[in-house]
Protein backbone atom coordinates (compact mmCIF):
# COMPACT_ATOMS: atom_id res chain seq x y z
CA UNK A 1 0.00 0.00 0.00
CA UNK A 2 1.33 3.63 -0.87
CA UNK A 3 1.73 6.25 1.99
CA UNK A 4 2.04 9.71 1.65
CA UNK A 5 4.90 10.94 4.04
CA UNK A 6 3.41 13.54 5.63
CA UNK A 7 -0.50 11.93 6.41
CA UNK A 8 0.75 10.39 9.71
CA UNK A 9 2.51 12.89 11.70
CA UNK A 10 -1.00 14.75 10.77
CA UNK A 11 -2.81 12.16 12.31
CA UNK A 12 -0.59 11.83 15.45
CA UNK A 13 -0.56 15.70 15.50
CA UNK A 14 -4.88 15.91 15.48
CA UNK A 15 -5.36 12.97 17.82
CA UNK A 16 -2.64 15.05 20.64
CA UNK A 17 -5.13 18.21 19.63
CA UNK A 18 -8.23 16.71 20.72
CA UNK A 19 -6.47 15.16 23.73
CA UNK A 20 -5.17 18.42 24.76
CA UNK A 21 -8.44 19.80 24.26
CA UNK A 22 -10.21 17.52 26.76
CA UNK A 23 -7.85 17.85 29.37
CA UNK A 24 -7.85 21.52 29.29
CA UNK A 25 -11.35 21.83 29.55
CA UNK A 26 -11.61 19.90 32.21
CA UNK A 27 -9.09 21.43 34.38
CA UNK A 28 -10.89 25.05 34.19
CA UNK A 29 -13.84 24.47 36.28
CA UNK A 30 -14.51 27.12 38.52
CA UNK A 31 -14.17 26.54 41.90
CA UNK A 32 -17.51 26.64 43.43
CA UNK A 33 -18.49 23.87 40.73
CA UNK A 34 -18.27 20.45 41.59
CA UNK A 35 -19.31 17.53 39.32
CA UNK A 36 -22.98 17.13 39.48
CA UNK A 37 -23.23 19.94 41.38
CA UNK A 38 -26.52 21.92 41.47
CA UNK A 39 -26.74 25.61 41.44
CA UNK A 40 -24.23 27.38 43.66
CA UNK A 41 -25.27 28.64 47.56
CA UNK A 42 -25.55 32.20 48.30
CA UNK A 43 -22.11 33.54 49.99
CA UNK A 44 -22.04 33.23 53.48
CA UNK A 45 -22.93 36.93 54.24
CA UNK A 46 -26.63 36.87 52.27
CA UNK A 47 -27.36 33.23 53.96
CA UNK A 48 -30.90 32.00 54.23
CA UNK A 49 -32.68 33.16 58.17
CA UNK A 50 -33.65 29.94 59.58
CA UNK A 51 -37.27 28.79 60.32
CA UNK A 52 -39.32 30.09 63.13
CA UNK A 53 -38.49 28.82 66.14
CA UNK A 54 -42.27 27.87 66.99
CA UNK A 55 -45.39 26.83 65.01
CA UNK A 56 -47.15 27.22 67.53
CA UNK A 57 -48.05 27.92 71.03
CA UNK A 58 -44.87 25.84 71.80
CA UNK A 59 -42.43 23.64 69.28
CA UNK A 60 -42.33 20.59 68.24
CA UNK A 61 -39.09 19.46 69.63
CA UNK A 62 -39.23 21.74 73.59
CA UNK A 63 -41.94 21.40 76.11
CA UNK A 64 -43.22 24.46 76.32
CA UNK A 65 -41.79 27.02 79.16
CA UNK A 66 -42.42 26.38 82.61
CA UNK A 67 -43.19 22.53 81.96
CA UNK A 68 -41.37 20.68 83.87
CA UNK A 69 -40.30 16.31 83.67
CA UNK A 70 -42.55 14.35 86.07
CA UNK A 71 -40.73 12.19 87.96
CA UNK A 72 -39.90 8.92 86.68
CA UNK A 73 -41.71 6.98 89.71
CA UNK A 74 -44.87 8.37 89.17
CA UNK A 75 -45.10 7.84 85.46
CA UNK A 76 -45.54 3.56 84.41
CA UNK A 77 -43.93 3.18 81.51
CA UNK A 78 -43.79 -0.81 81.27
CA UNK A 79 -46.26 -1.30 78.30
CA UNK A 80 -44.07 0.62 75.70
CA UNK A 81 -41.27 -0.96 73.96
CA UNK A 82 -37.79 -0.66 75.61
CA UNK A 83 -36.08 1.83 72.52
CA UNK A 84 -39.69 3.89 73.35
CA UNK A 85 -38.99 7.30 74.63
CA UNK A 86 -40.35 7.77 77.83
CA UNK A 87 -39.94 11.51 78.87
CA UNK A 88 -43.44 13.00 80.31
CA UNK A 89 -43.71 17.16 81.11
CA UNK A 90 -46.36 18.44 82.75
CA UNK A 91 -47.31 21.63 82.39
CA UNK A 92 -46.66 24.62 84.93
CA UNK A 93 -50.67 24.86 85.56
CA UNK A 94 -50.69 20.68 85.64
CA UNK A 95 -53.44 20.52 83.34
CA UNK A 96 -51.36 19.24 80.04
CA UNK A 97 -48.95 16.28 79.69
CA UNK A 98 -46.44 16.87 77.07
CA UNK A 99 -44.74 13.27 75.46
CA UNK A 100 -42.10 12.24 73.41
CA UNK A 101 -43.42 10.30 71.19
CA UNK A 102 -42.39 7.98 67.68
CA UNK A 103 -43.21 7.91 64.18
CA UNK A 104 -41.28 7.07 61.28
CA UNK A 105 -41.96 7.02 56.96
CA UNK A 106 -45.94 7.62 56.80
CA UNK A 107 -46.59 7.18 60.39
CA UNK A 108 -48.02 10.40 62.62
CA UNK A 109 -48.29 10.06 66.86
CA UNK A 110 -50.87 10.82 68.71
CA UNK A 111 -52.06 10.69 72.06
CA UNK A 112 -55.47 10.54 74.22
CA UNK A 113 -56.43 10.50 77.51
CA UNK A 114 -58.43 6.39 77.56
CA UNK A 115 -58.96 7.01 81.34
CA UNK A 116 -58.56 9.47 84.27
CA UNK A 117 -59.51 9.50 88.10
CA UNK A 118 -58.31 10.09 91.51
CA UNK A 119 -55.61 7.82 91.54
CA UNK A 120 -54.14 7.35 87.68
CA UNK A 121 -54.48 9.16 84.12
CA UNK A 122 -54.14 6.49 81.22
CA UNK A 123 -53.01 7.46 78.14
CA UNK A 124 -52.55 6.18 74.80
CA UNK A 125 -49.71 7.40 72.72
CA UNK A 126 -50.92 6.32 69.31
CA UNK A 127 -49.11 5.97 66.04
CA UNK A 128 -51.10 5.99 62.80
CA UNK A 129 -49.96 4.64 59.47
CA UNK A 130 -51.50 5.65 56.43
CA UNK A 131 -50.82 3.20 53.55
CA UNK A 132 -52.51 5.24 50.52
CA UNK A 133 -51.55 3.49 47.08
CA UNK A 134 -48.84 4.72 45.32
CA UNK A 135 -47.68 7.05 47.80
CA UNK A 136 -43.79 6.42 48.65
CA UNK A 137 -42.66 6.48 52.78
CA UNK A 138 -39.23 7.31 54.00
CA UNK A 139 -37.41 4.64 55.98
CA UNK A 140 -36.78 7.66 59.32
CA UNK A 141 -37.20 7.69 63.07
CA UNK A 142 -38.84 11.19 64.38
CA UNK A 143 -39.65 11.71 68.52
CA UNK A 144 -42.38 14.86 68.14
CA UNK A 145 -43.89 16.00 71.31
CA UNK A 146 -47.00 15.92 71.69
CA UNK A 147 -49.73 16.74 74.20
CA UNK A 148 -53.11 15.55 76.03
CA UNK A 149 -55.28 17.96 78.51
CA UNK A 150 -56.00 17.10 81.25
CA UNK A 151 -59.49 17.77 83.02
CA UNK A 152 -57.85 18.56 86.57
CA UNK A 153 -54.73 19.15 87.44
CA UNK A 154 -51.96 16.30 87.44
CA UNK A 155 -51.21 16.19 90.91
CA UNK A 156 -50.00 12.68 92.73
CA UNK A 157 -51.67 10.69 90.14
CA UNK A 158 -49.72 7.89 88.23
CA UNK A 159 -49.40 7.98 84.36
CA UNK A 160 -49.95 4.87 82.55
CA UNK A 161 -48.53 4.83 79.71
CA UNK A 162 -49.88 2.46 76.43
CA UNK A 163 -48.61 2.30 72.72
CA UNK A 164 -50.92 1.68 70.29
CA UNK A 165 -50.60 0.88 66.31
CA UNK A 166 -53.30 1.60 63.43
CA UNK A 167 -53.28 1.22 59.84
CA UNK A 168 -55.78 3.48 57.88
Amino acid sequence: MFRLPGMRWKATLAGLGIVLVTATACGQRPESVSPGAGPALPPPSMSVPPPPASSGPWDAQTPPAGSTLVPAAQVDNSKLPQDYPHEVYVSADGKALYFRAEEGGCGRASADVQQQDTQQIVINLRETQSHMQGRMCTMDIRYPLISVPLSEPLGNRKILLLTLKENR
